[in-house]
This record gives C-alpha cells, structure tokens and sequence, in this order.
C-alpha cells in the first residue's frame, strides 16, 4: 500500500494518474478506500519514513549520473513529504471519523492515534522538517511547507515550545523565499502558524528575521506571486500580534514598501488589478483596526490622520498626478498598462468613500488638498504643464464619477467639488481659459447643471440655495442667473471658445430647456459680426445634440433672424461654409425631426444649393453632362448664373455637398427633392466617366481635372450613402426621378463626343442599372422605365417606330428615313445590344416579367418593335445582327419552355418586316447575281435584309418549322397579285425569301397532300408564265422578266461544295416544264443573235445550273453540248479578264514608276467585280456536276459485264466529251495561274503590292473555291498542257512561281492553297516544283548516263527553287519565338509538307539527293518547333490513354501524327489547315512529325539525340512509342516480307510479335544467322544487330560483317 500511496503524488502527471486509476480500480467506493489506508496505516507511514531517509548516493547501485540521482532524489522526497501531508489530513481529521460506522467506527480512532504517533517520531527525528524546509529543491520546500501547514492544523498539540521555537525562524521568516511556486505553501504555513503560535513572534528578532525580509518581499513584487501574495497581506496584518510591532513605524513602512512593489505589477492587468485592490483593503483595514494599536479617541484620530497624510496624500495622491493625461504619453511609457490610470483612480476613490463611511473629518484634508492643486491649476492654466495638470484633476473628477457618484456617494459635491466651485468661479470667469472652463463643464455634467450652480452661488448669495418648498422660484432664480451671468460670459465676442459653448450647453436643464435656447438664439443672432455665422452653427448643432439626447422637440422657426441669417450665408459668394445652413436645416439623419428654420426658408435654401450644383454640372467637360444640364433647368424659376469662375463654382459646390451632406433628410418633405436627386445622379454619373475617359491617357490630363473628380468621387460616396433612403421614395418622385434620369442617358450614348460609341454605350447601360437599382422596386415599374428610355425622339428609331394605345403594342414603319440620322439609330443600337448583353433579351426584347420564378414574356411590354428596329440597322460599333443580337433573340426564343409567347413575338417581328420589305421592295441585280440565296450582307434593303436574316435563322436553327414557313409562303402568295395586276414590290422580295423558305416549304414535313399539292400548283403557275415570255435572246425590259425567271430559279435550290445536288423533290409536271424552258433558249440561241447583255447572261447561267441540277437524266446530246459550250464560253471569259488582269500587273511591275506602282495596281485590280467571274462561278458549278455525271457513268461501265454495245445511244458516254472536259479544265487551271503568276510578280515589287493582288481575291471567295475544286480534280494531261501553254506565255513569273505565290499568300482563301499544295506536290508539276532548271538538268543528265548512282549523287548538288528553300532554310531560332498559328510559321510549316510529300513519293528519282541537301542545308531544329503545338509535360501521363481520352491538343497531333505514317501523306491536314486556327495548326504539325518519321527517319533520330532536356526527350519518346512506331514497325516489316529476299543460300524471317527480322546465311558447312531487332520508339532508337549462331565464319569476318551490317541499318536517311 505504501508505493500505492505514495506513487499517487508523483510529479510526473502519467505516473500519479495512473497510480489514482488502479486504486480506484481495486476499491471502486470511496470508504473502500479510506479503509484500505486506515488498515495499512503502519505501512504507509514506515514506507514513507524510509524515502525520506534516503540519500542520492543510495538511491541505486547502477553507475548513475550524480545529477540524475539528485533529481530522482528530489522527487521521492517532494512526493513523500506530500503523501504524508494529506495522509495526516485525511486520517486525523474529524469528519472521516464521524463518517464511517459499525466496525469501521473502532478502526478510525486506531487509525488517527497511529498517524499522530508516527508523524510525532518524525517531527523528532528529523528535527520539525528543517532540513526539508531549508533544501535547495524548491519542490521539496513546497512539500515541507505543506507538511508543516498540516502538522499545525491537524496535531498542534504535537509542537512544544522547542518546536515552535525551532519552527518560528523558518516559517515567520520564510519572506526570504523567492520561488513563486512555493509561495502558496508559503503562506498557507505562514498564515495558520502564526494564528496558531501567536507566541512564537516574541522567540525572534522580528525586525531583523521577519520585517526586512517582509519590506523586501513586498519592494520586489512579491516576486512574481501576486496573485497569491496581495489577497494574503490583509490577512497577515490581521495575525500580526500589536505587541510586537511599533505601530506608525510598520505601518507607514509597510505601505511605502507595498507601494514601491507596484512597478512589478504594471506589466499585467491582472496583477495590476490585485495589486489597488489588495492596497485599498489594508488601507481601510489599518484605519478600521486602529483601536488595536491605539487607546483613546484622540490617538487613534491622530494615527489615521498621520495614515492620510503620508499614504493618501504624499504617496497615492502625488503619484497619481504624476501619470500623464494624454493616452499618446500613457503609449510612450511602457511602464504603464491600459486599465492603470482606471484602476488607479478607483483605487483612490474607493479609499475616499471608506474614509467618509468611517470619519467624515477625516475627508476634509484631502479636499483642501484638492482644492489648493485645483486653484494653483487654474491659476497658471497657459502653461503647458499646468494645462496637463487640469487634465489629470479632471480625470481623478471623472474617476469619482464613475466609482463614487454613480453609486449614491454624496461627498464628491458636498466635500470636495462643491466648496472648491464656490471659491474659484469667479476666478475661473478672471482668467476665461478653455482649460478651467473644461473643469467646469465636467463638473456640471457629474452633478447636473443646477447643483453646481447652487455651489456656485453659495457663499455669494446664501438665498440662492432654496428649500424644496420654493422649488419653483429656485428654478426661476436658475433660469435668471443662467440668462444674466452663463449666456453673456459664454458669449464674449472677443475671446470665444468651442468650451464656453460647451459648457453653456452643459448648463441646459431638461425643466427649462426651451427657455434657455430660446435665450442662447437671442445672443447668437443678436450680435452679428465675421464670426457670428460659425458661432450660429455650432449653437444649432449643440441644441439639435442636446433635444436629442433630452428627447424634447424644439421649434425654433419662428424666428425671423435665424432664417435670415441661414438663407444669407447659403447666398453668399464665396460662402461663409456650409455648417450654418446646415444645422438650421436639420434632417442629417433620417429620425432626425428638429428644423430650425420655416419650410419656406428651407425650399429658397435648397434651390440655392440646386442652383449650384447646376452651376458644376455647367462647367463639365463633357457634351452628355452639359446635355443634362439643360434638362435639369428646365424649371422656370431656375437660373444659372455664368459668371463665377472655375474655382469658385467648385467651391459652392463643395459647399452645396456640405449643406446636403448634413440636412439631405430635410428634403424629404419639399417638392425639390427628385431635382436635387437628378443633380447628384449626374455628378455621380460624371464620376465614372471620369474613370473610363482617363483609362490609358497620361497624369497631365488628369491633373488638369483633379479637384473636379475628387468632388464627383465625393458626390459617389454620398449619393452610395443615401441610396437605402432613395429606394424609399413615394412612386410619384420615383416616377419623376426616373423621367429626367433617362434623358439623360439617352444624352450620354448619343451625344457625347470625347468618348468612343463602346465606352458611350458602356456607360448608358451602367447609368441605366443604377436607376433600376436605385429606384425601382418591381419588373414591371422597370418595364415602363425602359419604354420611356427608349421611347422615339427626333432621330430614333430610323426604321420601325413604337405605336402604344390602351396598352396594346405596335409598329409603325418609317420608310421614308434620312440617313442623315443613322448616327444617333447606330449608337442607340449598339446601346441596346451592350443592354441585352447585361440583363439579357428577355427583359430588353420580350417584355419578361418572372411570376413565381418563370420568366414569362407579356404581351403587353414586348417590344417587336424594337427587335424589328434592331434588324434593319443591321451593325453598329462593336456589334451587329449576326454576331451579337440575333444570337441572343434565338437563345431566348430556343430556352422558352411554351413557344407560345415567344411565338407572338417572333410573329410580330416577321410581320413588321414583311410589311417594310413588300413597301421597300428590292432590286432585280441582287436578286439574280447568283445561283445560290444571296447573303444578309450583300442585300441593300434594310427590310429584306432583316427578313432574311431572322427566317434564315428561325428554320436553321429549328425555331421555326414548315407551318410557318408555309404561313408565310401564302402570306406573300397572296399579295403577289393585286387584282388582276403583278405587285412589282412582292415580286422583287419573292426571290430573295423564298431562298429561305424552300427548304422548309418544300421539305417532307408537311405531310397532308393537298397542301403539297398547292404549293406545287403555285410553282408550276410561276413556270407557265415564265414560258409565256419570249426567249432571253429576244430580251425586252419592262415585262418583269428578269424577276420570273429569278422567282422560279429560286424554287430549285443547289447546294454543296464538292458534290452539288438538289435540295428537293419536284413533280414530272415540274421537270417537264423547266427542260421546256432551257431547250427554248437553247432553240433560240442558235436562230437569233448572241445577247451579250449582262443580265441575260446572267439568268441563262442561273436557269442552266438549276435545270442541270434537277434534269440531267432527261438531257440529250443536244442539250449537253449547250450546257458545255456555253459553260466554257463563260469559263473562258473570266480566264480573259484574269489574264489581262495578269498582263497589266506584268506590265505596271516592268514599266511603272515606283511612286504610282500601288495605285495601278489597284486599279487594275478594281474591275475583277465584274458579271464574267459570276456567270463563271455558275459555269463552274454546271461542269462540276456534269464531271460527276462522267464520272459515275465511268464506274458503271467499269462495272458492266458486257461493256462493247454499238448500240449505247448514253449521251454521257465518257469518250464522247474527254476533249471538251480536258479544254475546259485548262481553261480552269489558266485562272489558277493566273491569279497567282499576278500574285507573284506584284510580290517580286513588294509584299504590300502582293498583298493588293491577294485582297482582291477575298470579294469572290466562293468563285476561287469553285476554281480550286475543279483544278483539283484534273487530270495529268490537262495540268501538263497548262502549265506548258502558260509558260510559253511570256510572263515574269510562270505556273509554278504562280503556284507558290498562291500557297505563301498573305491573304490566304482556304481551297485555292490546297489547290495549289496538291498540284505542286503531284505530277508532272512536281518534278519541276522543287528545283531549279540547271539542277532539273543535271539530275536528268546524270539518270540517262551509265554511271555509277553513287558517284553521280555526289558530282551532282542540287538547288532547291528559291520560294521554297527560303523557308526550309529559315532559322528555327527565328519561328520558335513567333505566335503558334504566325503566318511565317505556317508558311515554313507548309514547305515541310511539301518537301515530306514529295519524299514519300515511290517513284521520285531525286529522293537520295534531296535527303542529302536537307541534312546539309535545313537546321533539325524545325522539330522543336513542331512539338511547341502539343503540351509535352501531357504526354508521358497520357501514354496508356485511349486516342479519344488525351487531352486537347496531344489528341490531334497524335491522330494526325499516325494517320499521316499510316497514308503516306498528309494532304488531309492541308485541306483542313485554312483558315489557320490552333487546332489546325496542331493536326498540321502532328501529320508533318509523322511523315518526317517515315521520310527522315535518321534526320529526326539526329535531332532526338541531341536533346539535351531528359523530361522533354522522355516525353517525345512516349509519344512517339505509343502512336507513331507501331504503324512504323508494321509497315517496315510489312515491306520486308513481301520483298520475298530468299534463294537457295539465304532466307529471311519476320517476327511481328518481337518485332524482328532473322536472316540466315548457309554456304556449305558455314552459316550464320543475323538478328535485326527493330526498338519499340523506332526510329528515335537505332536499330539493333546481333549474330545469335555462326559456324565456318572466323570471328573477325563476323565482326566486321556485324559492324557493316549495322553501320548501314543506323545510318540510312530514308
């Protein structure tokens, strides 16, 4: 039990749980346990007495360190000393005894009678503890200290007088211990020895073994234990026997010493707190106990009055006023802590408060202290230190207000404050200092201002002070005294302080409040001088302060001189400063009920303020702001004068913000509030555009308008401040407010000219938000808001006008516009599309309004109008129709849930445009230019333009199906005739809409038949009565001819690009009909003369490719060999202009003048718009479809099993028309070589005269396309022919120069550079593509003769042709750094894929010599550059991804990379790489890496090698394993096996799975087998040989074969 016990105190706090822990678990009931001890008692205390008797030396026999004995040493000893003190507690106290019952009743006796017995042998045997209490250990000391305590409580009996005397110097001298831990012990012993032993105090020195270190101890802080030693003194001087100290001596040295220890508590809050607390109790414990050490009356006054005098007065009290005032001071000194100088002052007060509980006279001799440090204050109150003198009696002041008035104390006035005011009043009137009057403002603020008054007057006139019974004439008499004496001396014009106002106010008593205003406005108003105005304020402002704070309502509008005085300073020019009127106008809050002037002073004050804001808003830079301007005066009684210049119009307007700033709520109550609003709308408007106009310009120009934009950004702060208070305007000043604010942004977007149309209408939109926010509380109150802002004015809208009655919408359209207007219609529109981008279409366009969160369009808002109005203006800055709102109104319309309302809205737009479009009209040479539907862009009439462009939206993107295109079919079919009479408008538009409608009218949707049926009668009606005109030959204007014939070539549509067909389904009725009409011109054209008119020609071509299209299979001979001839006719026309065109640039290049070159050029340039390139567009879309027709008869022959039939009468027989179809696709590529040769020879002048002649292209891009597709298509023979006929031409530049021209253009058109790639990379061009002639000719010299290939590869170095070898020997170092889609990129890309096609070509004779110069001549560093298009650090991560899960970008190359190794060729990614974009790009060079692997496989291998970056070369060989060496390795083994390599002596093996070659050589009895083993990152890695058997071959031999065989596998180019 013993190590049980004692173990429960070990220090280690694991240890001493754990040891609690199983006692509890052995006996779980707490008598269990008590009982276990009492059994074991004799063990306990024997295991106990045992440690102590050890030593460090015995306390293991292991070799130990000493310091670790020691310290082991201490912890048995601290733990024992412990276990025994709280054994003693438990077992001999009284409580346990009576507690237990029955047989452990008898044990508890025994039990107590054993722990005295043992602790008696200890105290003998180890000398009461002296030595334990005397340790070095301050563990130990704790523990003994401990011991001791439990010894005196529980067996006093036990120390006889040897012991107290052995006992006495150690504990009542224990004040020597330092060690704060030790100091609860400490005095827990201390404290109960001497109550205990009071006579042990008399067996010392007490002064030399417990005074000194007692002064000592409480000099030092305690040392550290405050919060255990302060609580402890008051108990300590209770203990102290009288006798055995000299009472003033101690006590005055006990507090001076207390007091010096208070440096050591400053550090702390807390300590600092028990420090003044423990001081004050053994203050008012030493005056309470004086009778102790006092006999008599008159001693003990005498003793406590010595205890003021030297303690309160010469210690606390001097000290306290050595504390600075200022919180700055308090912060320099580290000494002093926050809560000091509080504590401080409540310690004082409290000590003053129990002084005047205990002896009232007693108080008098601090308050004639008081009172002299108050007078000598005063008396020098100028100088500076004793101005902080005042301050710190006025803080003491405030402290006794707080720890003494508050708590019902009634000394502070009677005794101390009360006599002081009395004498020194009229001294404090003599000197007038702010200090003195500050006293006194604090002192009538503690006591309340009739009190102090009463003191005041006390000893001049005793009558003053009245008895309750004359309560009300004591008013009066105060009332009197504060008129006669405060308000004449407060008002001193010649000295006024801020402090004399303040106490005047300080003086204002809730009884008779207004009185006294109404006598402070007398003064104030009453003597008027250059100071009066701010004296005025400050007075209003105190006494607005003041009925607030009394909660009194105060109405001062009666007087005339107040008004006055506040309407004359808000006048003045300059003005006097805002704080008069402003405090006279009150509402600086909106509670704020207090007006000091009448309602009719305060309007002629706001319209003043009014009226200088105007003046601001006047004087702006800005066209929009001085546009506002104008509206806001639109009041009669408004004027503005013009005269002040810039700096005093600032200044009143700073003023006019200081009087709103202070008195806005004022306003709400007047008339002119939604003015005043607007006017700091606008100003705050200024403030932003502010911010956008000096985006980007130089500090100089914001300089110049700097203190103009810090009151706008002054005028924002405000008007953010107020912006809960504008939302709680009534609907009448909202509505009013609304009305100006959107003027004036209809002024910022259309009339202001420092800013562009972007930031305009930027602007507009944010202003327009703001007033949403601002104001409106609702989405149908913002609905009307947006009719009004964009309700018509004088110049908008342009087109479509809004038409509102009884709530019912409509347009009215404005066809007769001037386009002299459009730039306001412009800038409108682009505001309108900028707000549409902001809060969406739905509440612009639609009218939504959401219901229970559904946006649900009304009827009743939706602006049709609007949208129509938008559509006709087509574009605007920074947006147009098809690039930003038709967008938007598709989105709105495709995300509505019910189309029904989007429906009406959509209905009401195409019914307004069909209106303006059948009243418009349209012109025949737009309508008939072109085969295929015209574009929005290119029609001239605003309203077809529009029409066009939303139905061809609505049926694409499905918004809209056949129903509605029928609608509107019979819609138009309808007003087609007006009686008997054609509508000419109706006609004109028909064309161009049923371009649209086709599709849907014609489409399979509409399944009932009899309205197919109609529509087909329409048609075939449109047919007979272009039948009824004479042939085209025979034109005749006038009879709409032009106009049929369009409308019935619109009913046929043609589409595609490489394969025209028809887009629709006619009848045998409908096909008869139109080969009727192409036949009669057919017929006509061979009996009457050729019309050359360009409109004729034009419509022939339309009628041909339609009847092309949809009757081909009717087609006679005849009838082809119209279509080709007069197909080539017009092909052969353009290949005359462009020729021309190509001659004029040749010779303006050779002969022109340097300075005019350009502007020739242009010229020449200028008439390529013309009809010819039109009908040849039309020409090229015939023959296409006629060359699909050879050729699917080609294949069907091909296909017959009886191909030899005399009788065939086929009019497409192939053989019939190869003469005319290789003639016409000459002429086709002689407009190839055209156009580039132009190219090319402006280009040897300068790039920009190339890029003339490549812009010129960009007009007519469907045309070059159609010309590209075609040239593309032709045969070997034909491009053979071309280029020959067109070299023997003569130009500067012949067909491969034209070639390239095309493909390195500036201006790139997507097919013509595929055209151009595919045949300078095919035969026969090609073979002259690349080279120059002198090496052509040397490289045929060197095949015809009979030598050697080797020696002639190197007699002969080739040259590359100069357009490509510039870009293939271009430095990487200069491509690297350039954007990854730069068109010196691309270009250098796309000669690489020349070059690699050309290398891949089976049958290219120059292959070898063209390896060779490119490993010579072309930097391998063209690879870094293709692997910048793919994120390398992607693709080691991504190697066991499938193709579709790569990332952007490695998929692309990677597909691109394989496809090219696995087609030998990269014609695919040159057909998709224009336009150039990223992804482009990314295929494009992906297809470029993997024909390079396959063409260059040793170039590439170079370039890996020199890699030095191991992540990026890890990366590339990823990639490269995974997606380009197993196609690689499949076709290198491929074409091994199917070399078939072996005879009798040799054989050849593949193996795909190992990817190996095994040769077997066998000649008699030798052999050898050789292993070539193909790397997985083939052919980044060489190949690997190694001989696996060999007999009969010495090993040199086998040697030097190995190291030749792999010699030539690691170093062969291709």
């Amino acid at each position: 039990m013993g190590p049980w016990w004692y173990s429960q105190f070990d220090p280690v706090h694991e240890v001493s749980q754990a040891a609690k822990r199983s006692l509890e678990a052995a006996f779980p009931a707490q008598e269990k346990r008590l009982d276990a001890l009492k059994l074991c008692i004799d063990e306990v205390f024997m295991y106990l007495e045992e440690n102590l008797k050890l030593t460090p030396q015995s306390m293991s026999d292991k070799a130990v360190a000493l310091d670790e004995l020691q310290e082991m040493h201490q912890q048995v000893i601290s733990s024992s000393l412990l276990a025994l003190a709280t054994l003693l507690d438990i077992l001999t106290s009284e409580k346990h005894g009576l507690e237990n019952t029955n047989s452990e009743q008898k044990r508890a006796p025994k039990a107590r009678s054993a722990a005295i017995s043992h602790a008696e042998k200890l105290l003998s045997a180890h000398k009461c503890f002296l030595d334990f209490l005397r340790s070095h250990s301050s563990a130990i000391r704790s523990a003994a200290y401990s011991l001791v305590r439990s010894c005196v409580k529980n067996i006093p009996h036990a120390l006889n007088e040897a012991h107290i005397k052995t006992l006495a110097p150690v504990i009542l001298g224990a004040f020597q211990e330092k060690e704060p831990t030790c100091h609860s012990f400490m005095w827990e012993a201390l404290l109960l020895f001497s109550r205990r032993f009071p006579e042990s105090w008399t067996t010392l020195n007490v002064h030399k073994t417990l005074l000194n270190p007692f002064w000592n101890f409480l000099r030092n802080g305690c040392f550290g234990s405050q919060q255990v030693s302060y609580p402890s003194l008051v108990i300590f001087l209770d203990c102290i026997p009288p006798k055995a100290i000299t009472t003033d001596k101690f006590f005055l040295e006990f507090f001076r010493s207390f007091w010096a220890g208070k440096i050591h508590s400053q550090s702390s809050n807390t300590d600092q707190l028990a420090f003044f607390l423990s001081y004050r109790e053994c203050f008012l414990w030493t005056l309470h106990n004086a009778q102790r050490y006092c006999d008599g009356v008159e001693a003990i006054h005498k003793f406590r009055r010595t205890i003021v005098d030297e303690v309160l007065l010469k210690l606390l009290w001097c000290d306290y006023l050595l504390v600075p005032s200022s919180e700055e001071k308090l912060k320099k000194i580290d000494k002093y802590q926050v809560g000091h100088v509080q504590e401080f002052g409540k310690c004082i007060t409290e000590i003053l408060s129990g002084i005047y509980s205990l002896e009232p006279d007693l108080l008098s001799v601090f308050c004639i202290t008081f009172e002299e440090k108050c007078l000598e204050a005063f008396q020098q109150s100028e100088n500076i230190e004793n101005h902080e003198n005042v301050d710190k009696i006025i803080r003491f002041l405030l402290s006794v207000d707080l720890h003494g008035v508050r708590n019902g104390d009634s000394w502070p006035l009677s005794y101390l404050v009360g006599p002081m005011m009395s004498k020194s009043f009229q001294l404090i009137q003599t000197i007038d200092s702010p200090n003195t009057v500050k006293f006194m403002v604090v002192a009538v603020s503690i006591f309340g201002p009739r009190k102090i008054v009463e003191e005041i007057m006390r000893e001049q006139n005793e009558s003053a002070c009245l008895s309750e019974k004359n309560r009300d004439l004591s008013l009066k008499q105060f009332l009197q005294l504060f008129k006669e004496i405060f308000v004449p001396w407060c008002f001193k014009t010649d000295s006024f302080t801020l402090t004399r106002l303040d106490l005047l106010f300080a003086l204002l008593d809730i009884e008779c409040f207004s009185e006294q205003c109404e006598s402070i406005i007398l003064h104030a108003t009453g003597t008027p001088d250059s100071n009066y105005s701010c004296v005025l304020a400050l007075v209003l402002e105190k006494m607005r302060e003041e009925s607030t704070r009394m909660k009194l309502h105060l109405d001062l509008s009666h007087h005339e001189l107040l008004n006055s005085a506040a309407l004359s300073v808000t006048r003045s020019i300059p003005p006097f400063g805002s704080s008069d009127a402003r405090a006279a106008l009150g509402g600086m809050t909106e509670e704020d009920q207090t007006y000091f002037v009448s309602e009719n002073t305060s309007i002629s004050i706001f319209e003043e303020i009014f009226q200088k804001l105007l003046s601001f808003i006047q004087t702006s830079n800005f066209t929009w702001v001085k546009s506002a301007n104008e509206l806001l005066k639109a009041e009669e009684h408004i004027t503005i004068k013009g005269s002040e210049s810039p700096t005093s119009v600032l200044e009143m307007a700073n003023f006019a913000m200081e009087v709103l700033n202070g008195s806005f709520f004022r306003l709400k109550t007047l008339a002119l509030l939604p003015d005043v609003l607007a006017a700091l709308f606008v100003i705050d408007w200024e403030h932003s555009t502010f911010e956008v106009f000096f985006e980007g310009l130089d500090n100089e120009a914001y300089a110049k308008l700097m203190n103009r934009c810090s009151f706008c950004k002054s005028v924002h702060a405000f008007r953010r401040k107020i912006n809960k208070f504008i939302r709680t305007l009534s609907p009448d000043c909202r509505r009013t407010l609304s009305s100006t604010l959107v003027r004036v942004i209809r002024c910022v977007v259309c009339n202001e000219d420092n800013l562009e149309v972007d930031k305009a209408t930027s602007l507009g939109c944010v202003y327009f938000l703001d007033v949403v926010d601002s104001l409106w509380q609702g989405q149908v109150e913002e609905q009307t808001l947006l009719d009004e802002l964009l309700y018509k004015g004088d110049s908008w809208p342009l087109w479509v006008a809004p038409d509102i009655k009884d709530g019912q919408r409509s347009a009215t359209l404005k066809i007769e516009s001037n386009s002299s207007d459009a730039s306001e219609d412009h800038r409108m529109a682009a505001f309108v599309d900028k707000l549409i981008s902001k809060v969406g279409i739905a509440r612009v366009i639609a009218g939504s309004i959401s219901s229970e969160q559904v946006m649900t369009s009304h009827c009743q808002y939706h602006r049709a109008w609007l949208a129509s109005e938008m559509l006709c203006t087509w574009e605007w800055q920074g947006g147009s129709v098809l690039t930003s709102f038709l967008p938007s109104l598709i989105q709105y319309t495709g995300d509505q849930d019910s189309f029904a309302s989007s429906d009406n809205l959509l209905d009401s737009i195409v019914s307004t445009l069909v209106d303006g479009a059948l009243v418009q009209g349209a012109n025949s040479d737009m309508s008939c230019s072109s085969i295929y539907p015209a574009l929005p862009e290119s029609i001239e009439q605003v309203f077809l333009r529009a029409l066009v462009s939303i139905l061809g939206t609505l049926f694409e993107d499905n918004i809209w199906g056949s129903n509605k295109a029928l609608e509107i079919f019979n819609l138009l079919v309808d007003r087609l005739f007006v009686g008997e009479d054609v509508n000419s408008n109706c006609l004109k538009i028909l064309p161009v809409v049923m371009s649209v409608l086709t599709g849907p009218v014609f489409g399979k949707e509409i399944t009932d038949t009899s309205k197919r049926n109609e529509i087909h009668d329409v048609v075939e009606g449109w047919l007979q009565r272009t039948l009824s005109f004479p042939p085209l030959n025979t034109w005749l204007p006038g009879q709409d001819m032009e106009d049929w014939f369009q409308l019935v070539v619109s009913c046929y549509p043609i589409r595609g690009m490489k394969q025209f067909r028809p887009q629709r389904d006619i009848t045998d009725v409908e096909r008869g009909l139109l080969l009727e009409l192409l036949r009669k011109q057919r017929l006509a054209s061979t009996s009457a003369a050729f019309n050359k008119l360009p409109v004729v020609q034009m419509l022939l071509s339309n009628l041909t490719v339609v009847v092309v299209g949809y009757c081909s299979n009717d087609f006679n001979q005849d009838d082809w060999e119209f279509v080709l001839y007069k197909s080539r006719y017009w092909i052969e026309s353009a290949v005359v202009l462009m020729e021309e065109v190509a001659e004029a640039v040749n010779d303006t290049i050779a002969n022109g003048h340097i300075s005019g070159i350009l502007e020739m050029l242009q010229h020449t340039v200028s008439g390529l718009d013309s009809p010819a390139l039109k009908l040849a567009s039309n020409a090229l879309i015939a023959f296409s479809m006629f060359c699909g027709l050879i050729g699917q008869e080609t294949v069907e022959k091909e296909n017959d099993q009886n191909p030899l039939n005399e009788n065939d009468q086929n009019p497409l027989r192939p053989e019939k028309w190869d003469l005319i179809k290789d003639k016409i696709l000459q002429g086709i590529l002689r407009l190839l070589f055209s156009t580039g040769a132009a190219e090319a020879i402006a280009g040897s002048y300068s790039p920009v005269a190339a890029s003339v002649i490549a812009t010129s292209r960009l007009g007519d891009c469907h045309f070059w396309e159609l010309v590209s597709l075609s040239a593309v298509e032709s045969s070997s023979h034909a491009r053979e022919r071309a280029v020959k006929s067109f070299d023997m031409w003569g130009l500067s530049k012949g067909a491969v120069s034209s070639l390239y021209a095309i493909i390195f253009s500036s201006e790139p058109v997507p097919y013509l550079q595929y055209a151009a790639h595919v045949i300078l990379s095919s035969e026969p061009v090609s073979d002259s593509a690349f080279f120059t002639q002198e090496t052509t000719s040397l490289l045929n010299e060197s095949d015809t003769d009979d030598k050697d290939p080797l020696a002639s590869s190197l007699e002969t170095k080739i040259q590359l042709r100069e357009e490509i070898s510039i870009f293939l020997e271009k430095s990487p170092l200069e491509i690297i750094e350039l954007d990854l889609v730069a068109p010196d990129r691309v270009h250098v890309f796309v000669a690489w894929s020349m070059i690699s096609h050309l290398l891949a070509s089976p049958s290219s004779p120059t292959k070898e010599k063209l390896i060779q110069h490119i490993k010579d001549s072309c930097n391998s560093m063209i690879l870094d550059c293709i692997f910048q298009h793919i994120p390398l650090e992607l693709c080691a991560a991504s190697v066991k991804k499938k193709l579709s899960q790569l990332p952007a970008g490695i998929s692309e190359f990677a597909q691109a990379a394989s496809r090219a190794i696995k087609d030998n060729s990269l014609l695919f990614a040159v057909e998709s790489l224009w336009p150039v974009g990223p992804d482009g790009m990314t295929s494009f060079a992906g297809a470029i890496y993997g024909l390079m692997l396959k063409t260059l496989p040793a170039y590439v291998r170079e370039w890996f090698n020199d890699i030095r970056d191991h992540t990026s070369s890890s990366a590339i060989e990823s990639f490269t394993r995974t997606w380009c060496s197993p196609p690689l390795i499949a076709i290198e083994l491929s074409q091994i096996k199917k070399a078939n390599l072996s005879d009798e002596n040799f054989s050849v093996s593949v193996s795909k799975s190992a990817n190996e070659v095994v040769a077997t050589y066998t000649k008699d009895e030798s052999n050898m087998d050789l292993v070539v083993r193909l790397p997985t990152s083939y052919p980044l890695r060489p190949v690997d040989v190694e001989c696996t058997r060999s007999l009969g071959i010495s090993e040199v031999k086998q040697r030097k074969w190995l190291l030749s065989m792999m010699s030539f596998v690691r170093n062969q180019v291709a």
